[in-house]
């Protein structure tokens, strides 16, 4: 069962979605602010997250820049804040839709079906005898040892394998994963990539492969 997050202040508006989300099958958590919304997002992986932008403590636009940080969870804008400024900056945070309010429901079922169809959260990877599991943020290997890695290592190999195959230059990565939290370089990518081959790579398998010039492409197990 999907999970989606609905941040969304307005009570008859969300009820209202919230039921019949859950009629077409999904797990919903509904947060009515950004503080809530951020609680909400941390207590269980979340498949999309639904996102209004006039929120009582913040911005919809600053909630989208914490989720993006986080890794790959898609989101979308269901907001009345429908110009193009507000269109272009939720595009450039990384957006799949944009639905200005008001809205036809079947729509919103239709756009979430798509979305979700098109952008599956990463949840478990298995090869050999290595499991990385992406909910748990934790390493089972060979032997049976269980390994927990830093956060922002499995957000960054998260971000590796969704985007595969594709090669990603450092300040791709940096952007994507780290932001502007604690001013990261490119030797703290180049760290934590280190520290992920020695949990992953096994029997003579590189999974994560050093492009020259570029940056850095997962060439293991596909998502």
């Amino acid at each position: 069962m999907k999970t989606l997050l609905l941040v969304e202040d307005d009570i008859s508006l969300g009820a209202t979605l919230k039921e019949r989300l859950e009629k077409e099958g999904y797990s919903m958590l509904w947060s009515k602010t950004v503080a809530q919304a951020e609680k909400d997002f941390k207590s269980k992986p979340v498949d999309l997250v639904i996102l209004d932008v006039g929120l009582p403590d913040g911005s919809g636009f600053e909630l989208a820049e914490t989720i993006r940080r986080a890794g790959m969870t898609p989101f979308l804008f269901l907001t009345a804040q429908a110009g193009a400024p507000e269109r272009l900056r939720g595009f450039e945070l990384g957006a799949e839709e944009f639905i200005p309010k008001p809205f036809h429901l079947k729509e919103i079922l239709m756009r979430v079906k798509h979305v979700l169809e098109n952008h599956a959260v990463l949840r478990k990877v298995n090869y050999g005898k290595i499991t990385i599991d992406f909910e748990r943020m934790a390493v089972t290997r060979a032997d049976g040892v269980v390994e927990a890695l830093p956060v922002k290592d499995f957000q960054l190999l998260r971000y590796l394998v969704s985007v595969s195959p594709r090669v990603v230059s450092r300040d791709e990565i940096l952007d994507s994963v780290w932001g502007e939290e604690n001013f990261p370089s490119n030797r703290t990518v180049d760290n934590a990539i280190v520290r992920l081959r020695q949990v992953i790579e096994h029997d003579g398998h590189q999974w994560i492969q050093s492009v020259r010039g570029v940056g850095y492409q997962w060439v293991g197990p596909q998502k």
